[in-house]
């Protein structure tokens, strides 16, 4: 046996040592070739859109910019994202992910949970009963119906084809047929809790732009049922009950009217359904009706089993959203039309909602088709216009508005061609000239469509910059 240190050992390890280099060297090679498909190629990233956003950075041909227009001082604590759904690349971020309030832009996530949660075709029904064990006592137990109207046969409320009492008080009258009714019942305890959320400033409510929230109303509790802004009361219920008396007519004529839960021995007497909430999300988004997205969120939450108060509301459209597809974690739901500015929601959440509604995944396409166009439509029809009218009909958007914030957020028809989803929002001492600004940035994604810069100001040189 030759010794350790023979010429012919140190031979043979050299020998040993080339070997185990050349095959390791073939292990590499064919490893780099059956990661490429076999055909000699390299390897290369996929391209292919993610369900996870990335920030694009400006690239190439993305030379658009808006920074200027997002400097402008009018925007105080400005949130925005801008996303190509296509690839989903987000081409611009200001505070995207930053949960931040809504405003009118929350009646998108009520509409979607309702859409998701209840369907389209869902219908209230106000039904009234006889109250077998008190001869002469109706009972008028609301169901979260806020559009059933006391405007007369042949006229309409807002709420263009809802259901009237007068429809009620001839299905009673039939009933009755000649024997008076001497007590009205009215039963509203099909939502639980308090009526008004404390958020909320009562103005909104005096001035007429949302009624409290009870599941027996008429006419969403307007002074006006034809008027959108219309002063509401502070006894919605009981304006309900006083006016099925005079719908009733003399039948009625000495029937006492009180508050309280039904009794168990009933017939059903009368009844009438509303349209179908896909109606009910078309006026909602169009002219941004409070009262319709209280209660959509209050009939989610019965829906999905909760107890129809103000507190369940988060949860309640939190499963909704959830059972849709969305990751809902690190939002915070007050309510469901906005008015409550404790809401917290990032831009780029309301965008993966957007894209949802976009692709018309669903029910979905029923919001895209209820948003209202630049220039042309519900709560755009005179925005967008002088400088930013080549933007009129090319943006479908949810409006905003609250003492502390204007928000826009919808989708772009972009000049170039591409779709275009955006969010954006200025949060803080703001006054109406900020849907201006908001136009002016929103008409900038619009001209610059898929070239648009990532670009963005510097919050420390920006007025309102965090």
């Amino acid at each position: 046996m030759p010794s350790s240190n023979s010429p012919l050992n140190y031979l043979r390890q050299i020998a040993i040592g080339v070997a185990s280099g050349l095959l390791l060297l073939v292990l590499i090679i064919g490893g780099l070739t059956m990661a490429s498909g076999g055909n000699g190629s390299t390897a290369t990233e996929s391209n292919s859109p993610t369900d996870s956003p990335t920030v694009s950075p400006t690239a190439e041909g993305r030379d658009c910019s808006v920074v200027e227009l997002a400097s402008d001082k009018r925007l105080v604590g400005l949130h925005a994202q801008v996303l190509n759904p296509e690839t989903n690349e987000v081409l611009f971020d200001i505070l995207g992910d930053t949960p931040a309030q809504t405003a009118s832009v929350m009646k998108l996530l009520t509409a979607a949970a309702a859409l998701q949660a209840l369907g389209p075709n869902y219908r209230v029904e106000t039904k009234v009963f006889a109250d077998l064990d008190t001869p002469g006592q109706i009972v008028f137990v609301g169901a979260g119906d806020p559009t059933l109207s006391r405007v007369g046969i042949g006229k309409d409320s807002v709420y263009v084809g809802a259901p009237k009492l007068a429809d009620l008080a001839v299905q009673i009258n039939s009933w009755s047929r000649a024997n008076p009714i001497n007590s009205i019942v009215l039963d509203s305890s099909y939502f639980t809790g308090p009526t008004w959320e404390s958020g909320v400033d009562d103005l909104e409510r005096s001035i007429g732009y949302q009624s409290l929230v009870t599941a027996l109303q008429v006419d969403g509790d307007r002074d006006n049922p034809t008027r959108e802004t219309s002063p509401r009361s502070l006894d919605p219920v009981g304006r309900a009950g006083t006016a099925l008396k005079k719908a009733i007519g003399p039948l009625a004529d000495g029937a006492n009217i009180t508050q309280a839960q039904a009794g168990k021995n009933l017939l059903q007497i009368a009844s009438v359904k509303s349209q179908p909430i896909s109606k009910w999300i078309s006026h909602m988004l169009q002219v941004s009706d409070n009262t319709e997205a209280e209660f959509l969120a209050r009939l989610v939450s019965k829906q999905l089993g909760y107890d129809g108060s103000f507190a369940s509301v988060d949860a309640a459209i939190k499963s909704a959203l959830t059972r849709a597809g969305l990751d809902t974690t690190g939002l915070l739901l007050k309510d469901g039309s906005g008015e409550n500015e404790e809401n917290l929601v990032p831009a780029s959440f309301i965008n993966s909602l957007l894209k949802k509604i976009n692709n018309s995944e669903g029910n979905f396409g029923i919001i895209k088709q209820s948003l209202p166009i630049s220039g042309e439509s519900g709560s755009l029809t005179h925005r967008f216009k002088g400088d930013n009218i080549d933007a009129a009909g090319h943006i479908l958007a949810k409006t905003g508005w609250t003492k502390h914030e204007y928000s826009l957020a919808g989708i772009i028809q972009s000049k170039d061609g591409t779709d275009l989803l955006f969010s954006v929002a200025a949060i803080g001492q703001v006054n109406d000239t900020a849907k201006e600004a908001i136009d002016n940035l929103v008409t900038g994604f619009y001209r610059c469509g898929n070239k648009l810069s990532a670009e963005v100001p510097d919050p420390t040189k920006t007025p309102g910059g965090q």
